[in-house]
């Protein structure tokens, strides 16, 4: 009877092993991507895969082979009319190319086999969970060397979600398995940027505002313009702005909404004053009362927590999978 379990262990863990393997040779088979043919005119489909300042790598929805989109001051962002709440701001609407989005483009190809996208439309409810599935096998990577010490906790569980999964596809069943072998649920679909291993922080600060005020002090502004300088010496930079609000006994302030309207303040003097482009701003999110880096309990800890976080984010290898 030992026998049997221990055959059957090795089984199961030689089957997540070799799903991993499979997804993997999968993915790096259809890394390269799909050249545009220079000065003709394209319209492809996808989902985000990927940011690099101005060039969104995107997985194509009919060949599933990779294509580079480019952003430029000319392109035109449509949103499309979504059911779920979205960033209320229109006029950010490029700010929502994050990956997981799924988006239609249209415009001509440039002599580097990438899309000079005149239009881009998406829904914002529209998230693909394939994405966050191949992100999740790669991350998972290096758990998978661990598997074998992890096998024999996570085994029936793996057992009963391979029983569960048979409608899955390939990817789905080896998130799935590692996902039990590593104790690590699925990714997010609509999981920040800087979340991802092949982006690093080059800059980051935190900016403070007054009790039910989405109104930018004039002492935050040095800091921010610091951080604006910064960017100048940096190719394919991006900034990821976050806001957030402490618990409040004034009921009729919504703090989510007041989490985005700080997150917005800062985009807009980002925009407005020190001329980065909106297309190199990551859609400014607010997480209401999440996150506090303290106590709600006194007037210290309050203050900490009106805040809005800002990182100058760029990819660990430039122009990495574009």
């Amino acid at each position: 009877m030992k026998l049997t379990i221990r055959n059957w262990k090795s089984n199961v863990l030689a089957q997540v092993i070799g799903t991993i393997l499979l997804a993997n040779f999968n993915v790096a088979a259809a890394s390269q991507a799909v050249q545009i043919v220079p000065g003709g005119n394209a319209r492809v489909e996808g989902s985000i895969l990927s940011r690099d300042g101005d060039l969104v790598r995107i997985r194509e929805k009919k060949s599933g082979s990779p294509v580079v989109v480019k952003i430029t001051d000319d392109t035109k962002i449509e949103r499309k009319k979504s059911k779920a709440p979205f960033f209320r701001h229109v006029d950010m609407d490029v700010t929502a190319m994050v990956p997981g989005l799924k988006i239609e483009a249209e415009g001509v190809g440039n002599s580097h086999g990438q899309l000079d996208a005149k239009k881009i439309s998406f829904t914002p409810n529209e998230f693909a969970i394939e994405v966050a599935e191949e992100q999740q096998v790669q991350a998972c990577q290096v758990a998978a060397q661990n598997a074998q010490s992890t096998a024999n906790r996570g085994v029936v569980a793996a057992h009963l979600a391979q029983q569960s999964a048979s409608q899955g596809s390939q990817q789905a069943q080896a998130a799935g398995a590692l996902g039990v072998v590593d104790a690590t649920a699925v990714a997010m679909v609509n999981q920040r940027v800087s979340d991802l291993d092949h982006y690093k922080v080059e800059a980051e600060n935190d900016v403070f505002f007054d009790a039910d005020s989405a109104v930018l002090k004039d002492e935050a502004k040095p800091a921010l313009a610091d951080l604006a300088k910064t960017t100048k010496s940096l190719d394919g930079y991006m900034i990821e702005i976050s806001g957030y609000a402490a618990n409040n006994q004034n009921k009729r302030i919504d703090c989510q909404k007041l989490s985005e309207e700080r997150a917005a303040s800062v985009a807009r003097y980002f925009y407005e004053v020190q001329n980065i482009p909106m297309r190199r701003i990551l859609m400014p999110i607010g997480y209401s009362t999440t996150h506090r880096p303290a106590s709600n309990t006194d007037p210290e800890g309050r203050e900490l927590n009106r805040r809005v976080d800002v990182k100058v984010l760029v990819n660990k290898g430039e122009g990495e999978g574009l």
